[in-house]
């Protein structure tokens, strides 16, 4: 048994954190899903920006959506749903197997919007009308602003990739949110059945202090906090609110670990995949992770629901001067600005490409 059937078999489902039309066309995609246990995929707006930047085959629908007047965010949206809407369909027969719990595929509204919640509200559900596709989450982030609009996009039956989340305290949360959106449901007489994720953010928690903390603790605290937080995680399915919810048809929101690309180059590159194996959780990781865990990869114990070690290696990160919880605050408004500042580059470059295919004049 390879290692990526090995951590199926643990529980956790393997997601790929990478889109582009190569994959989809080229078959790759759907060797990693037949091969490699692939059951799910994610996309961010860094992501698409290297897809429309190194390949041509964006060229002639980029071409065409312009002779019809697209252009800006329109227009990245419209090439965006084309590629997730067709890796959301090689994934449906995942999604009809699971019974709509794994098969997913993930998409992000504009990053512009992570302070402003009605707006994200109207974009979530705009964008998961115009994809159509019963597999495919809307990525919103964790915010204090994106709180309330994760709950009401769960209301509207809008399943939610919640992005965004570093801390124990932010995915508790997110979680509460998702939870408030499905206590809603059930009492209006809707189906509870809306699925989600919580994505917390494991490796820049390591790039955070790199070089700021004593050697013996490099590469360790983005493993610590992913262990308090699939705690929290376990305490919440086992808590009487979840239990209850289930009762009624719900399904509890699974925990997602993102960013386990190894930064460090000194560090093992499957580190953030062999550390977080654990039951019930899904690890989406970037297409080079993938490939090492899939020549090289190694299948540990499986995190412990009351979370190990964790704590023991957080204590050590405190006593070494870093406040966790400014710190996890600092990570996600940080975060918050880099999502923009791609997002601004992404809309950049898609500009470029309409002028390099000569689109027509006053189009950019």
């Amino acid at each position: 048994m390879n290692a990526t059937a090995k951590l199926r078999d643990v529980g956790q489902s393997i997601w790929l954190d990478n889109i582009t039309r190569d994959l989809l066309k080229s078959g790759t995609l759907a060797k990693y899903i037949s091969e490699w246990s692939v059951t799910g995929l994610t996309s961010n707006p860094t992501i698409f920006e290297h897809a429309f930047k190194n390949s041509s085959l964006y060229d002639d629908s980029i071409q065409k959506k312009v002779r019809e007047g697209k252009s800006d965010e329109p227009l990245f949206f419209d090439l965006a749903i084309e590629d997730l809407t067709a890796a959301a369909d090689l994934f449906k027969p995942i999604y009809d197997k699971t019974n709509g719990l794994d098969g997913f595929v993930s998409l992000e509204v504009s990053p512009k919007l992570a302070f402003d919640t009605a707006a994200t509200i109207a974009a979530a559900k705009m964008l998961h009308a115009k994809a159509n596709r019963p597999n495919l989450y809307i990525k919103i982030p964790g915010t204090k602003e994106g709180l309330p609009a994760i709950e009401e996009a769960i209301f509207a039956g809008v399943p939610v990739n919640v992005t965004l989340l570093f801390s124990r305290e932010q995915y508790v949360a997110a979680a509460q949110a998702y939870q408030r959106g499905i206590e809603r449901r059930i009492k209006a007489g809707l189906n509870p059945r809306v699925e989600s994720v919580a994505s917390v953010f494991i490796s820049r928690w390591d790039g955070a202090v790199a070089g700021k903390v004593p050697a013996e603790l490099n590469n360790k605290l983005g493993l610590a906090m992913g262990l308090r937080i699939y705690k929290a995680y376990r305490d919440l399915l086992d808590s009487q609110a979840w239990q209850r919810m289930c009762n009624y048809g719900a399904r509890p929101q699974r925990l997602l670990w993102a960013s386990t690309g190894t930064k460090d180059p000194k560090a093992s590159d499957i580190l953030y995949i062999k550390g977080l194996a654990s039951p019930f959780t899904v690890n989406t990781m970037p297409e080079a992770t993938l490939k090492a865990f899939a020549d090289h990869g190694e299948v540990g114990e499986p995190i412990p629901a009351n979370g190990g070690k964790g704590e023991e290696v957080l204590a050590q990160f405190t006593k070494a001067g870093v406040d966790l919880d400014q710190l996890a605050t600092k990570l996600q408004t940080d975060g918050a600005a880099s999502f923009v500042k791609s997002w601004e580059s992404l809309m950049g470059g898609l500009a470029e490409k309409v002028r390099g295919g000569k689109a027509p004049a006053g189009v950019s």
